[in-house]
């Protein structure tokens, strides 16, 4: 892996960017829309059901645990109006693949320390009994997870260190090689390693989700077919659609739901639509076309960005602009990568966004039950099977 990898975090972090540049090619002199407005919601789907956002993040979008930096008064305002249950949350290192194992535990002990300084609010996710408490208590329950493997080490030595710590979700790959399997940016595809193959029979026996997002084609089959449990896409669209490596093909997505797993839809719009600002029109696409493939039963959400309204500056403009050429400079930018398309969709820009997603739903007469199973109760279901 790069020593100057940029992560997910990083990229978030720096997009604030905006419609100003990313809506090109749309009227100009139209008003830019920054963020989703309020809709009335339905109580009976959003009160009772859990909203469980795949792959996500808590706090502004600028907001760096790996730092040490604390929450503010706003992040946690925000999340206690956001109606989530459950974000799984990424702790890794990818921002210091030099020294990850000392720096994922640096941001975990952040993650922890942030829960006990704000028990109204954040509540840690291990198993499914701490799940139905953080819906029972109103909080926000974070499940810790993994984007980038190096922190397991060269022979999985820190594996149990990092489950004992709370970390319930372990990705194999970003989009580089990885020691566990190639990720979707490897042109030799050549999948899982032995490594890999080792590391998935340690997340089955300790019950850990396995999420398969970045990895390439060889390595979602064949990890798809080593592990005895049911595995997760947490973050990704439907390359039916939009043909790009992190979009993920029908056969795969089959796969996966095949297994009992689930496919969660980002809302990453550079990976939804080739050279235009996506929508919510364009999340519920790759939605719609996902349930057709897998079925009602198989398909969440996983936004890839953090929960809290992106603002909108030149700086963010900038700085993104930046982000984006270091990420492809490195290596690590996936295909379809746009530097003047940015990580939001500007009608969910919204800590109620699964509200203002289940609504439209709603619109489009899917029924209350599946709403409530995209929403969260598919990766609910998934993550009690699998973390017990």
């Amino acid at each position: 892996m790069t020593s100057n990898r940029l992560s997910r975090r990083d990229l978030v972090s720096f997009a604030a960017a905006t419609l100003v540049a990313g809506c090109a090619g749309r009227d100009a002199n139209a008003e830019t829309p920054r963020q989703a407005p309020a809709v009335p919601v339905k109580r009976s789907v959003f009160d009772s059901g859990i909203l469980f956002d795949a792959a996500g993040t808590i706090g502004r979008d600028d907001w760096a645990p790996e730092r040490g930096e604390p929450l503010n008064a706003k992040d946690i305002e925000e999340v206690l109006s956001s109606g989530m249950t459950a974000i799984n949350i990424t702790v890794d290192a990818g921002s210091d693949p030099q020294r990850p194992f000392e720096t994922t535990l640096a941001t975990i002990a952040v993650i922890h320390r942030e829960i006990a300084a704000h028990p109204e609010a954040l509540f840690l996710v291990r198993n499914a009994a701490d799940l139905r408490a953080a819906k029972q208590l109103k909080k926000v329950g974070l499940i810790l997870s993994f984007q980038v493997p190096d922190e397991l080490g060269s022979k999985l030595e820190h594996f149990d260190t990092f489950h004992n710590l709370g970390v319930r979700v372990m990705q194999l790959t970003y989009n580089p090689r990885s020691l566990l399997g190639d990720g979707c940016a490897e042109p030799a595809n050549a999948g899982l390693s032995a490594l890999g193959r080792q590391a998935i029979e340690r997340m089955n026996a300790r019950g850990v989700v396995i999420d398969l997002s970045h990895c390439g084609q060889r390595t979602t089959a064949e990890a798809i077919e080593h592990s005895k449990r049911p595995v997760a896409i947490t973050h990704t669209g439907c390359a039916a659609l939009t043909d790009v490596p992190r979009n993920k093909r029908d056969d795969e997505l089959k796969r996966c739901a095949d297994k009992g797993g689930v496919i969660g839809i980002y809302l990453m719009p550079f990976f939804l639509r080739r050279g235009t600002q996506a929508m919510a029109s364009d999340v519920i696409a790759h939605i719609e076309h996902a349930i057709n493939v897998c079925g009602e039963d198989h398909v969440g959400i996983g936004t890839d960005g953090t929960l809290s309204a992106i603002e909108v500056t030149q700086a963010y403009i900038d700085n993104f602009h930046k982000t984006m050429d270091e990420r492809k400079k490195s290596g690590i930018a996936a295909p379809g990568e746009d530097r003047d398309i940015y990580p939001f969709v500007p009608d969910l820009n919204t800590p109620r966004r699964f509200q203002v997603l289940g609504e439209k739903l709603l619109a489009r007469k899917h029924p209350e039950s599946r709403v409530r199973k995209i929403l969260g109760g598919n990766f609910a279901r998934l993550f009690t099977e699998v973390c017990g």
